[in-house]
């Protein structure tokens, strides 16, 4: 495998940012910036709590349109799914589902529960790490998809 776009310097001032949005969500609201708890929430709105979680969501999406509107997304139109649309809804539905058994998704274990030092956002990490590794391994070696 070739690495084609080897971007350091914009994967490091996005991440800064990223650690900089969940800090300042941290402070302001005493929220975990989860994507899946944050969507959760929408889905059974309690009073006070619908704006802070909206305007998140649509920073989240302004955020990717802005970045393409300012051509940073140059050279990336090739990146092409390897499976069907119909495997990757079934991908994202197994995601969900993890992300309520686990108590959290990968934003809110990975990004911020280790910057709180919480030994179960560890766990569910390196869990979600790992079956991330299991998984690339099977599909690209041993059904030999995107290889």
């Amino acid at each position: 495998m070739e690495i084609v776009n080897f971007t350091p310097v914009p994967a490091l001032i996005g991440g800064a940012l990223i650690g900089l949005s969940a800090a300042f969500l941290l402070w302001s609201q005493g929220r975990i910036a989860g994507i899946s708890g944050i969507v959760g929430g929408l889905t059974k709105p309690v009073r006070g709590d619908l704006a802070w979680r909206a305007v998140f969501l649509i920073g989240l999406v302004l955020g990717g349109v802005l970045y393409r509107v300012l051509g940073f997304g140059v050279g990336v139109d090739h990146i092409q799914p390897v499976v069907s649309p119909t495997l990757l809804v079934l991908a994202g539905l197994l995601v969900g589902v993890g992300a309520t058994i686990g108590a959290g998704c990968t934003s809110g274990h990975g990004i911020c529960g280790l910057a709180r030092r919480s030994p179960r956002s560890l766990v569910a990490t390196l869990s979600f790490m790992g079956s991330g590794l299991v998984t690339v391994f099977v599909v690209r070696q041993l059904m030999g998809v995107g290889a």
